[in-house]
């Protein structure tokens, strides 16, 4: 990795961390353990596929921050075009009948990358929102066709769909569940296809078909004309980079359109290039109703998402819905999308999306089959720019150290850490989201820098 530049500001490094334990609440944490440790880490700069905490120590990214940081950091010309247009118009709201050129733009440039017809754009201001959009907007889909008992999603345990009600509730996390006594009413849950946990040993075809299977099954038992929309990720990141059988995503798309269930896939990880297509859909070969989208539209400089609906959704909406009301302050932000439109501009200018798909994807797979047949590594697994390792206690099973998932997964992910490489660990696996940018010698520093920290933890798991 390369040394820092000079740092643009000179931070007072105990003050800070005296500020954020006395004042600030970080996301997704213990407040106790943060408080323990005298405060979070602080990250003070980046630059391509690196960053820096305020202690200079260096990171390479290999979570391309969270799941976003496409076009990589430091990009001079998203900054500039930020400044530019909120020295022309900083804010307005699209209520009142009104929009924005950038809001417009962005619109028209998600649609033609869509392209079928998804053609329709609502903006959000993240992924979370994003899915509450489409919630609503399938709920609303169905009640103004006379419908409103249509009204139950399906969706699939241990899935992500973000951290507001309607998302955590669509998402099948039970840990998210604890909080806020969710889910709400009217979610369904049933298998992800998760073969490693689930279906282990199992022929592919056969376990593809039993996925689906129970899709079917919980549809006949709540009964069709109560079903609205199944929701899944092409991918599961947040789940552990879950990656489908052959063939499932098919078998699912065949059930949706014989039971008239709508089809909405979650694309705010897997879209913009992850998967080394434009959306994951197109990867898997189906064709959604509704995609929501985030992290990658922006690389993550400014904060938006994206709903994005077909045609004869909002065909219905625009002739029998009246007012959907619903919205943001920030729907549109013309700064943000400026940046976003931008941003896609820099994805297709250096064609990331094929190199994803024809370079860097199978790099990281070919990289990724070094780590098999180490004695800690039970599989290994990627689809473009997304990766897992799980880790076992003994090879050839999927056993897990002390009986139960969720030891190792946090002490090879801290491993990696120490050793200067951001992954995340998810109860038993490290995953990996490089940004799209990411080299061939930045994938091996990765891999290396996994076999390191497995060998590193080895002693300590053996020990549980």
């Amino acid at each position: 990795m390369t040394p820092p530049a000079t740092a643009l500001r000179n931070y007072d490094a105990v003050e800070l961390r005296r500020l954020d334990v006395a004042h600030h609440l970080p996301a997704q944490a213990d407040y106790g353990e943060i408080r323990d440790l005298g405060g979070s880490r602080i990250i003070t700069r980046a630059e391509g596929c690196q960053f820096w905490d305020i202690d200079g120590k260096a990171y390479f990214d290999g979570m391309a921050g969270l799941w976003c940081v496409g076009v990589g950091y430091g990009r001079k010309e998203l900054a500039d075009v930020a400044h530019e247009q909120m020295l022309e118009l900083p804010y307005y709201n699209s209520f009142f009948k009104t929009a924005t050129a950038p809001a417009v733009r962005l619109a028209a440039k998600i649609a033609g990358i869509a392209g079928g017809e998804l053609q329709h754009v609502f903006f959000n201001s993240s992924g979370s929102e994003a899915v509450d959009t489409m919630f609503r907007m399938v709920r609303h889909y169905w009640a103004v066709q006379g419908q409103p008992y249509k009204n139950v999603f399906i969706c699939r345990r241990n899935g992500y769909h973000g951290s507001t009600v309607a998302g955590a509730s669509l998402g099948g996390m039970s840990a998210m569940h604890a909080i806020g006594s969710l889910p709400i009413p009217g979610i369904e849950h049933v298998i992800q296809p998760y073969a490693f946990n689930e279906g282990f040993g199992e022929d592919e075809e056969a376990f593809a078909t039993r996925c689906a299977q129970e899709i079917e099954d919980r549809i006949l038992q709540v009964g069709a004309y109560n079903v609205a929309a199944f929701v899944g990720e092409p991918i599961q990141g947040a789940g552990g980079v879950i990656i489908p059988p052959k063939g499932y995503w098919q078998k699912v798309e065949a059930i949706c359109r014989k039971y008239d269930v709508l089809l909405v896939a979650d694309e705010v990880i897997c879209g913009f290039g992850r998967t080394g297509q434009w959306f994951g859909h197109n990867t898997y070969g189906f064709t959604p109703d509704i995609i929501t989208t985030a992290k990658q539209l922006s690389s993550g400089y400014a904060p938006i998402s994206a709903t994005i609906a077909s045609r004869a959704i909002v065909e219905v909406l625009r002739e029998k819905g009246g007012d959907f009301v619903h919205g943001y302050t920030y729907s549109g932000h013309p700064m943000c999308c400026a940046v976003a439109e931008r941003n896609l501009e820099i994805i297709e200018r250096e064609d990331l999306v094929t190199r994803t798909r024809e370079v860097t994807g199978p790099y990281l797979a070919k990289a990724l089959q070094r780590l098999v047949g180490h004695e800690l590594v039970g599989e290994v697994r990627s689809q473009g720019l997304l990766g897992a390792v799980e880790i076992v206690s003994e090879p050839g099973t999927n056993h897990r150290f002390g009986g139960k998932e969720g030891k190792a997964g946090p002490m090879v992910r801290d491993a990696c850490i120490s050793n200067g490489l951001m992954v995340r660990g998810i109860r038993d696996s490290v995953v990996m989201c490089p940004p799209l940018i990411v080299s061939t010698s930045e994938i091996d520093f990765m891999i290396d820098t996994i076999e390191k920290s497995l060998n590193q933890c080895l002693p300590a798991l053996r020990a549980l």
